[in-house]
This record gives C-alpha cells, structure tokens and sequence, in this order.
C-alpha cells in the first residue's frame, strides 16, 4: 500500500473484531504524541481505507469515534481534521543520570545559563529603550523587494551550485567601497569575507585564534556579553578589562592577551570613543606582543557631530608596512534590519584563508539572495540614502532624550557623553540600584536596561542605557518624566548600593 503518513499501522486480520479498536487506538496515539499536528486535514475515509486495506466503514466508524472524543473535528464541505485544543507532548526519554550523560558535552556546554524566565519580546512595551535595535518602519522595503525579485530573476538564469565561503563578489566589492567611504577603512573587496551577522564573524574568529585553556582574550567591562560567549566556549581564558572616559584602560591590559576585542567608535554599552592616545597604545600593544585587535564597529554609521576618528584597521595599515593587528568587523543589522543577518570582517591577510576555510566548514556560504540584493541596495546608492535619512531621525530621538534628561532627572541621571550610535547611557547618581529601578519601570511599561547587566564580573557601573530606535522623539519625554517619578516616588524602597 501506499504510505499516508510516515509512521506504520499495525492491523489485526482482515476479519477481527478488533479492527476497529485498532485503528482507532493508534490515530488517536499519533494525536496525542504530537506526530499528527493540530490542524492536520485527515485523509478521506475512502482514500485511508484504500491504503489501508480495510473497508470504508471500518474507517468511517474510527473518525466517528475521534470526532466524538474531541480529538478531531469536522469542517463542512472540507473534511476531517486534528483537534487543535488538546495539550499534547511527546514522552520525553528517561535517563538515569544527567551528570554522566552530560560528560559528552564539552566543558563549556555543561553549564549552559537558562534564558530569563518571562523575557519580553522587543515592541512589548509602551516605551521602549531596548538596546541595539533599530527602527525598521522607515526602511524602504519596497525598493528592497524591487531589488530582491532582480536578483532572483538573475538567479534563475544562472543559479550557482554553491557560492563562495568568504561571500559573493559583488558584495564583496560594494562593502569595500562603502566602508572606504563611509568608515576611511582600508581595504579591497578580496580582503572582505562576508558572514551571518557580526556574531559569526567572532564565532570564526574564536575557532580559529583560540588555543583551548591557553589562549587569553582580553575584553571590554562592562561590554558585548556575546562575545565573551564566543570566545568562553571556544575555551579561551577572558579577562575583562575596565574602561574610562577615554575608552579601553590600555594599561590594564594582561601581558599574555593575544586577541583584544574593543568597540572604538562607540563604547558598548557605555559610548565613549577611544582616545587618540589609546588607539596608539593599543596598536603599539598589539604589535609588540603579536597580538590581533578585533574591532568591532556595530553603529559607526550614526554620528551626531564632529569627525570620527580614523578606524583602528586603517591606522594599522598606515605608512609603508602594515602589522596586520587588527581585524575590522562590521554589521548590517544596526543601519538596516537585523533580520537581515548579513555583516563582514575585514581581516588581516595572515588571517584571512583560516577565517574563509573555518566559514567553509561552518555553512559553506551565506544567503545568495540576501547578498545579491544587498549588494546592488548598496551598489545603486540606497543604502547611503537611508543611513542618512535616519541619521536625522536618531539624531532628533537623541536630542528629545538628552533635553528630557537634563530637564526631568536633574543631577540624579547623567548622560555619558556620546557622539554616535543608537543608544545613550546616563550613570545613577541617586543612591539606587539600576536593576531595582528597572523593574520597576518595565512594571508600568517603560523599557530602559539596566548597565550592569552587561558587566563580565561584580560592577560598579550603576545607570540605565537608553536605546532610541525603538522609540518616537514625541514620546520620550513622556517616558523619561515617567521613570523620573519612579525614581522619586520609590526612592527610599529600593535597594541602596
């Protein structure tokens, strides 16, 4: 017979009595095993009883049964079709000892953190401050499908088996143009390797520039806690190391760190910019102990006034021979749309045929139409036109909060002076704690996050960052009297520091 589902029946003789138990018995486990979904069209009681090799009847009497049961439900003129009210589960295995199963794992994946119970979703708040998030509904999607549906005709005619691991090389070409433009980087289209996101590039980046239990990584504290994921589960040893007003505190670096993750142009989450002194520190670092710089420049697009300085990458490559110390990564997420999943890493040569060969080994390549259709929103001047427009409408959100800020918060919130980026972050001078008042705000529908959240270990950052991609110029003033009166009504309740 011909298989209705994937799973066998087993049947009784022709003949017995038990047929129709049987039958019945087993649709209504695959119900309740979740291998016939909710919502699923049962095939027609003729055409099961074909397959089957029983009478139409027999079948008629076992859908009857399940109908009645509530397992399955009738819709007229359609069919039969599984119950989608019954809380089903499959049995989950039974192991006699997790601690002994869980040595299969590697050390790092033992441990794993659960999520936070009862995260919310980003847009589930009246007032939303989320950190790292952009404003999507000003992006010209309909010039991005117009775009999309080219490309595809394009691939049509000419679809590649696989494409290129280190990305497709109009892509490759518009992102170096766009980066010496945009960001004075340095560098030519075979020097781009295109990944899924920033976060692949750093996840390649630790395959294969860490030696597990020798490697040190030497990281921003407070700073981007995925990266020190990363690198902690390619077993690197990460050490934070503090930051001041003029970025990364060079001089507390540890002598044997041999990669060095910093956010240049934009502090995460803090904002300050590193320091002419200390860009020539860290490069002089890197250069004497052999070690690679990863320069990570998330929001660098968004600036508020002043030139930004040159990017560590073309500083190294300065004068007559570059050190090859850094590797410049980039994202489309921040100035696009995170959904996207497309960024790049502009490596040193030494550097870049493990970073293709460990891309390769990961997923071969990425997303042909995506990077087809990026490149020519690029190519075609697209994607500087949006940068700009919503540099105009961050730089507005920005101003409403520092102006909301500086009227509502008085001496007690205090911005962290910052030129660029999507977020701002503002120390608590009141004797509160950040975490406390942040919950206290989410509670009535206000969305800042608290800075110590993204410390490596104990801190003593205590402030709240305030995302504005999220949000309208018009409705921040609002929420910032908002948690203002939070803070005063609730002051001597909270926990003091």
């Amino acid at each position: 017979m011909d298989p209705i589902w994937g799973f066998p029946f087993t049947l009784p003789a022709h003949g017995s009595r038990e047929l129709l138990r049987a039958l019945h018995g087993q649709l209504r486990t695959a119900i309740l095993d979740g291998r016939l979904q909710p919502g699923l069209r049962l095939p027609a009681t003729r055409e099961l009883a074909t397959a089957l090799g029983v009478s139409r009847n027999t079948v008629v009497a076992a859908y009857d049964l399940l109908l009645s049961e509530g397992y399955a439900v009738a819709r007229r003129g359609a069919g039969n079709y599984v119950a989608d009210t019954l809380i089903r589960g499959r049995a989950q295995p039974v192991i006699d000892d997790d601690s002994k199963m869980q040595h299969r794992l590697a050390v790092y994946w033992r441990h794993v953190p659960a999520p936070p119970e009862g995260q919310v979703p980003t847009g589930a708040f009246r007032y939303d401050f989320s950190v790292g998030v952009p404003d999507h509904s000003q992006f010209p999607f309909e010039v991005w499908r117009r775009l999309s549906a080219r490309a595809l005709r394009a691939l049509s005619k000419a679809m590649p088996a696989y494409g290129p691991a280190e990305g497709r090389p109009a892509l490759r070409e518009a992102i170096a143009r766009h980066v010496s433009f945009a960001r004075a980087v340095a560098c030519r289209a075979d020097d781009v390797i295109v990944t899924t996101g920033a976060q692949q590039a750093f996840d390649l980046l630790a395959r294969v520039l860490v030696t597990p239990g020798r490697t040190t990584v030497a990281v921003e504290d407070p700073g981007y806690p995925p990266v020190r994921a990363a690198f902690a589960a390619a077993g690197a040893r990460v050490v934070g190391v503090p930051v001041d007003e003029e970025g990364l505190m060079v001089d507390r670096l540890p002598a044997d760190a041999r990669v060095i993750y910093v956010t240049p142009s934009h502090q995460f989450p803090l904002g300050m910019v590193l320091s002419p002194r200390r860009r020539a520190a860290l490069l002089e670092f890197a250069r004497t102990q052999h070690a690679l710089v990863i320069e990570d420049d998330y929001d660098g697009e968004f600036r508020y006034g002043g030139r930004s300085l040159d990017a560590l990458q073309t500083l190294d490559r300065a004068g007559s021979v570059s050190t090859g110390s850094v590797c410049y990564v980039g994202t489309f997420s921040k100035c696009l749309f995170p959904a996207l999943r497309l960024g790049y890493a502009v490596p040193p040569p030494w550097l870049q045929p493990a970073l293709t060969a460990a891309k390769q080994l990961g997923d071969w390549h990425g997303d042909v139409l995506a990077q087809d259709t990026l490149a020519a929103f690029i190519t075609e001047g697209h994607l500087v036109r949006h940068v700009r427009r919503m540099r105009n409408v961050y730089a507005e959100r920005r101003q409403a909060l520092l102006d909301a800020l500086a009227r509502h918060a008085g001496d007690r919130l205090l911005p962290i002076p910052s030129n660029a980026g999507l977020h701002l972050a503002a120390r608590l001078a009141a004797p509160v704690s950040a975490q406390a008042l942040q919950a206290l705000a989410m509670a009535v529908g206000i969305r800042p996050e608290a800075l110590d959240g993204y410390a490596a270990g104990k801190s003593d950052i205590n402030g709240l960052a305030f995302g504005f991609g999220m949000i309208e110029a018009g409705r921040i003033e609002e929420a910032v009297l908002g948690l203002t009166r939070l803070l005063d009504d609730r002051l001597s309740p909270l926990t003091q520091r």
